[in-house]
């Protein structure tokens, strides 16, 4: 029993060596922003989404609203009734930056910023932030291209028209979830979105640790290198901040990005 009782122990030491040496691993940062209420279909109708002309050639939304490292968007829009009929936040971006990594055995993500106060909706009395990763299999519709607005539609809760019951999904395909959440003692939530959202069941043994230094949120993610994930994929995601105690749709949240397990991507996973 005392040798196996080292050995386990040696083979924790082992596995806390494995952790990434993050000021070797390249940093992307990307705008998070308050969406309103813009869900898949709005993106897909002519009228209010010109930008449904390019990804119908198949383009990518990020292709057309990054802009040296910023977004193009008409924020004061996305701030109006037309766009947030029920009030938008005082900040409506803020940069985050993603790191990437990945062994034989795991991926590893890690997602810093600093926290934006202001929230319209601060109801989450349990949670200051929380913060989400989403990863794309190959069947989902544009996935690669939309990110997380394929599970983004407008009969779902919260949006103006929304059935109560309804939370996010997919019409086919499926995205691999993740989520930080900041309470103390919180677990790591390993789910995914299909016809509905799934806050456990997942099977990519999700591991994560967060905190604050200063005003500084550094969250790091340890899952399975499989399902959506592979060697040799570039596969696309998405993040979602919840800041200020926001919950439901009131969170910021990126563009659709891809990250790169050996190939290259938006953000390229560094091979340990």
């Amino acid at each position: 029993m005392a040798l196996f009782g080292a050995l386990l122990a040696f083979g924790s030491q082992l596995a806390q060596a494995a952790a990434p040496d993050w000021s070797k691993v390249p940093k992307r940062t990307v705008q998070v922003f308050h969406a309103g209420v813009t869900p898949v279909e709005w993106v897909m109708k002519k009228s209010d989404h010109s930008g449904r002309t390019g990804i119908n050639k198949g383009e990518s939304c990020v292709g057309c609203h990054e802009e040296k490292g910023g977004l193009n968007f008409d924020m004061k829009r996305l701030a109006s009734k037309e766009l947030e009929p029920k009030g938008a936040p005082k900040t409506m971006s803020f940069p985050v930056t993603i790191q990437s990594a990945y062994d034989k055995e795991n991926a590893y993500v890690r997602v810093s910023f600093k926290a934006p106060a202001g929230a319209f909706d601060p109801v989450d009395k349990e949670n200051e932030v929380k913060v989400a990763v989403m990863f794309a299999n190959a069947e989902v519709p544009k996935g690669d291209q939309v990110g997380c607005w394929a599970t983004c539609h407008g009969d779902a809760r919260t949006m103006p028209e929304g059935d109560d019951k309804k939370t996010k999904y997919t019409r086919t395909g499926a995205y691999e979830l993740m989520q930080w959440k900041s309470a103390a003692g919180a677990k790591a939530v390993d789910g995914s979105v299909t016809d509905k959202r799934n806050m456990e069941g997942g099977t990519a043994n999700v591991q994560v640790e967060g905190g604050k230094s200063g005003d500084t949120y550094t969250v790091t993610f340890t899952r399975k290198l499989s399902g959506a994930l592979a060697e040799g994929k570039a596969v696309p995601f998405g993040v979602a901040v919840h800041a200020d105690h926001a919950t439901g749709r009131f969170h910021h949240v990126s563009m659709g990005y891809t990250m790169g397990f050996g190939v290259d991507a938006d953000v390229k996973s560094a091979k340990q």
